[in-house]
């Protein structure tokens, strides 16, 4: 009997050194992806202020809230780092653990509907071209964003004020179906993730046929020499162009979060099934690694932003250069430095005359 007993003691400790290993891991990967997410979403909030402050554009401010909901999934998951990498007993109290789950569903929320969002302003757009600017002005876009950003909130706080989507049993460490229940994952797939998605693949067929329409009817006018002579507008380009990247978002929505939306649906219609380690440590983690994905999609495919980048690149390129020089100047001494004067006031000199 004693021997059953220190066998069993065993055993569990070996089954508590793997979990907290698997867990440790787990925080390494939640860190390394919390630090992506911040950094290259906080890159593109920058460029984006910028291109705005420059260009003063209504479409833009859509892209910014996108990096700005991006960025404040990363925030929020930094709170659940310190859970997964501490060595402690003790975790995290369920109140704190459902307020923290509650602000990473607001903010993927607010990610997922900004990008619904510029869907329907890239539709806009192409639908109706000449009106677009009177329909979306300053205000309107204001209003949306204000809107998406208050039900958003709504959707991730919910399950707080409705018990049926709370975990009646609560055990450490902080996760979501820790808190969460799956009927949580099954309300949002059924009355927000299929209808988006449905929504999405609307909006991408008429903007493609709008654009094939354009497209056609500018070959059918320079074939009759109408247009002989005259400047080929670009628009079924643009058209083309804001179709790619609105799909390229869309694909990179869906690949991402229907995964762990699905098998969330699975687990909430099969009670025996136990799915919670695949949702919570690999598909939850897939879902939010969209929010990486999404600055780096515009990172790439949007012109404004990519020349932002490219300019702030640059300016960095040459404070570097600056502090460098300063630093070799000082380093030679006063001979070094009236000979580096010299240098550039030859170099600058051809420009003054020019």
């Amino acid at each position: 009997m004693k021997e059953l007993k220190i066998q069993h003691a065993l055993v569990s400790k070996v089954i508590l050194s793997q979990a907290m290993e698997s867990s440790f891991s787990f925080g390494v990967i939640l860190a390394v992806l919390t630090v992506l997410i911040i950094a290259v979403n906080g890159l593109v909030v920058v460029a984006m202020l910028l291109s705005i402050y420059k260009n003063d554009g209504v479409g833009l401010c859509f892209t910014l809230n996108l990096a700005v909901a991006d960025t404040l999934i990363g925030v929020a998951i930094s709170g659940l780092v310190t859970d997964q990498l501490s060595s402690s007993t003790q975790h995290t109290q369920k109140t704190m653990c459902s307020l923290r789950m509650a602000f990473v569903t607001s903010s993927a929320a607010a990610s997922v509907l900004t990008v619904m969002l510029i869907a329907f302003d890239r539709y806009l757009a192409i639908k109706q071209p000449l009106r677009y600017f009177q329909i979306m002005n300053g205000l309107v876009a204001g209003v949306c964003i204000a809107g998406l950003w208050l039900l958003s909130y709504l959707i991730g706080f919910l399950p707080l004020g409705v018990s049926i989507f709370q975990q009646t049993t609560y055990s450490g460490p902080c996760r979501f179906f820790a808190v969460f229940h799956p009927r949580f994952v099954l309300t949002l797939s059924c009355a927000g993730f299929f209808p988006a998605v449905l929504l999405f693949v609307f909006f991408y067929c008429d903007m493609l046929k709008i654009a094939s329409v354009h497209s056609q009817q500018i070959r059918k006018m320079e074939h009759a020499g109408a247009m002989a002579g005259a400047y080929r507008p670009p628009r079924p380009v643009n058209d083309f162009k804001a179709i790619r990247t609105v799909s390229i978002l869309i694909g990179s929505f869906t690949l991402s979060w229907s995964p762990f939306l699905v098998t969330g649906i699975v687990q909430a219609a099969c009670q025996n099934c136990c799915l919670y380690q695949v949702l919570e440590k690999y598909l939850w983690l897939l879902g939010v690694g969209n929010s990486l994905l999404n600055p780096l999609i515009y990172a790439y495919w949007q012109r404004e932003v990519r020349q932002q980048l490219y300019h702030m690149a640059l300016g960095v390129k040459k404070g570097f250069a600056s502090i460098l020089l300063l630093l070799s100047a000082k380093n030679g001494g006063p001979e070094r430095t009236r000979e580096s004067s010299y240098h550039i006031v030859t170099i600058s000199h051809p420009e003054l005359d020019g």
